[in-house]
């Protein structure tokens, strides 16, 4: 999640002589109809299974309100020059991306600056699907995490948890993923600020996740999960997908992270290994 203004207009002068050359250009076709985006199927998982927890990236993607979408155009064509090249065009928090401290602590870590060691970690999911499909807003609640291991056992140290709500589903219906009310104000569930403390304080976890566009239920006003995941050093990632093909334990995510100096985030490609 992340909704800043834009603060400038790209200007013309020097960075003219970055952009493609006309020549370069040429028989490119513009951005064109792609495909539609959707989740991917459901399918029944083996030992030694790799889950791609991704959603693929295409202008059609959602976007938090007021951040821009995906784009791609070609840039070179293998007639010109012998090889083809698309440039891209998105916020760093856009489709399946991670949250680096930085993005909501002062002083945090940026993205190239996360521990490689706490990119690969213990999968855990929590399923409050059945809460989710009653409530758009609802949570997960200490209560809930304490139910979960009563069942499957203490999450272990270092592990990442992931937030299961089911939100992908609404992938099919264009505007219900971020499910904006009359007012603007979009509405899908998150973590209760609460259970993030607890999940860092009590449980010491690299990392949270979604299958929404906010670690946070996205009517929040104070964005208290971010504050207490990222404002610890933690980090996030949004948008998951696919998180009912993987067991509640058991697997192990690798999350491929970018590496932009600075950066406070980005697109990621994360995956379960079983």
């Amino acid at each position: 999640m992340c909704a800043p203004h834009i603060v400038g207009d790209v200007h013309d002068g020097d960075a003219a002589a970055a952009r493609p050359s006309r020549r370069a250009l040429l028989g490119a076709a513009g951005l064109g109809a792609l495909a539609t985006f959707t989740a991917g199927p459901a399918r029944a998982q083996r030992a030694g299974t790799v889950v791609d927890l991704t959603h693929p990236l295409s202008p059609a993607t959602p976007v938090w309100p007021g951040n821009a979408p995906f784009t791609m155009v070609p840039v070179a064509v293998r007639a010109m020059g012998g090889f083809e090249q698309k440039a891209i065009g998105l916020w760093e928090h856009t489709g399946t991306h991670i949250d680096a401290p930085i993005h909501r602590a002062a002083g945090g870590a940026s993205v190239d600056a996360i521990a490689a060691q706490d990119l690969v970690a213990p999968l855990v999911v929590i399923d409050i699907g059945a809460k989710a499909a009653a409530d758009v807003d609802a949570v997960l609640t200490v209560a809930d995490i304490e139910t979960f291991e009563a069942r499957h056992g203490r999450i272990p140290e270092r592990a990442f948890v992931a937030l299961h709500s089911g939100w992908e589903r609404r992938l099919a219906t264009p505007g219900a993923f971020v499910n904006l009310d009359g007012a603007g104000t979009p509405h899908a569930p998150g973590f209760a600020p609460e259970a993030a403390e607890y999940l860092v304080a009590q449980r010491d976890i690299v990392g949270a996740g979604v299958d929404t566009l906010s670690l946070d239920h996205a009517s929040s006003h104070d964005y208290g999960a971010h504050t207490a995941f990222l404002g610890a050093g933690r980090y996030g990632v949004e948008m998951l997908a696919n998180l009912a093909t993987v067991p509640p334990t058991g697997a192990t995510v690798v999350i491929g992270a970018p590496k932009h100096t600075g950066g406070t985030g980005g697109p990621c490609r994360v995956l379960a290994l079983l």
